[in-house]
């Protein structure tokens, strides 16, 4: 699957007999076409019984496995840069990568994205180039990509706010006339299990149902918000709040690529066919710390930790591609060997990041500045004169 081409869906050739996922004793209700063992389910029924498929050509299952690799790769590196002081903070997506990748890559063009501050998986498939969140994290910049390039919005710390920024412009979008056909567009907001708690989301799913407005909510339920485990936070499973709000909503395998592809596409088509908000919930796990500031060990157990590292996203994809015949060790060993260089080459060019000046964070406040501005300007670059020939 190319890179920049997140709208392929096709038919594939080693689809396995049709099957359907029920839930089991201790096991939540979702949708799932790919077991962790690597085996493919042709299909599955979702709560309100619609059907899921996402069927590729070989290469394109080759393509999900590459993204998947690379994506945890350049994360990791990112993890290391942190530790090492490089950067201030940073927002792991271990164990999350299926559901980022799988919902990136059903976004068609058009689409638009409101993400979180840990939707690196979706940036990459997006086709932003990695380093740009680095810049942000490290404190060189805000940020640099544009929004309206890429129809991906800027990461946004305050939790569940760009659920709000996100449901404006989906109700944008459908009174601009550019929903009711294929070539409609779409919406979609990420955010996780904790930011459900909060006003925002809430108020969110409020307006998109009543203005029918074509987003799809995402939720990545990775089971933590921060410290606070889920069955603090709900009495029930997340998606079906959505019916409390009057659409519908379906739990999803956040750690199955290919249903977190069928359900993000089914739910995208609807929303840009004028048929309004939904609510996927990807069920999956944050391997690692909450962010490089907190220490998991603290609240949860190696044995839970240990039970998730059996349901990892990339190893039941290349079980499945080794199953089937599709990939053999020397694809694995090429894309291992290109997510190597690729995370070399963004440690380098995070290391030669150029420090902006100070002064500089005056520049983009105001589009047409202000004299109260020009003054604070003034005031600080004096204040930074006066350390000049100092030892400090």
């Amino acid at each position: 699957m190319a890179k920049g081409d997140p709208g392929v869906t096709t038919r594939g050739r080693r689809a396995a007999p049709s099957s359907k996922r029920a839930a089991t004793a201790g096991d939540p209700e979702l949708v799932q076409l790919l077991t962790p063992e690597g085996e493919r389910i042709e299909s599955a029924i979702g709560p309100d019984g619609t059907e899921y498929r996402a069927d590729f050509t070989d290469e394109e299952y080759r393509g999900l496995y590459r993204d998947l690799v690379l994506v945890r790769k350049l994360d990791a590196e990112a993890t290391a840069l942190q530790r090492q002081g490089e950067l201030g903070l940073w927002a792991s997506l271990l164990g999350q990568e299926a559901a980022q990748v799988g919902s990136g890559r059903a976004l068609r063009t058009q689409d638009m994205a409101f993400p979180t501050y840990r939707e690196h998986g979706v940036l990459y498939c997006r086709g932003i180039d990695p380093i740009m969140p680095l810049g942000l994290f490290r404190g060189v910049d805000q940020g640099g990509w544009d929004p309206n390039e890429f129809k991906f919005n800027m990461y946004t710390i305050v939790i569940g706010a760009q659920t709000l920024h996100a449901t404006g412009y989906a109700m944008g979008v459908a009174m601009d006339g550019k929903t009711g056909s294929d070539d409609g567009e779409a919406v979609i907001a990420y955010f996780g299990d904790g930011a459900t708690s909060q006003g925002d989301v809430n108020e969110s799913f409020v307006w998109a149902s009543v203005f029918n407005a074509p987003l799809v909510f995402f939720c990545q339920n990775n089971q933590y918000a921060i410290s606070e485990p889920l069955e603090r936070q709900t009495r029930v499973p997340l998606y079906q709040r959505a019916g409390g709000f009057g659409f519908p909503g379906v739990r999803v395998d956040g750690n199955d690529v290919l249903a977190s592809y069928a359900v993000t596409r089914h739910a995208l088509d609807n929303a840009r066919h004028g048929q309004g908000p939904s609510l996927i919930e990807a069920y999956t796990y944050r391997m690692g710390a909450h962010t490089t500031s907190d220490d998991p060990t603290r609240y949860r157990i190696a044995s839970e930790v240990e039970a998730w590292q059996a349901k990892d996203p990339i190893a039941r994809m290349k079980a499945f591609l080794t199953r089937q015949q599709i990939a053999d060790e020397s694809f694995f060993a090429e894309v291992d060997e290109q997510a190597r260089a690729e995370s070399v080459h963004l440690r380098e060019r995070v290391l030669n990041m150029p420090n902006p000046e100070p002064v500089s964070m005056f520049d983009h406040v105001y589009p047409n500045g202000s004299p109260e501005l020009d003054e604070q300007r003034a005031q600080f670059a004096k204040y930074m004169e006066s350390f000049e020939g100092s030892a400090h």
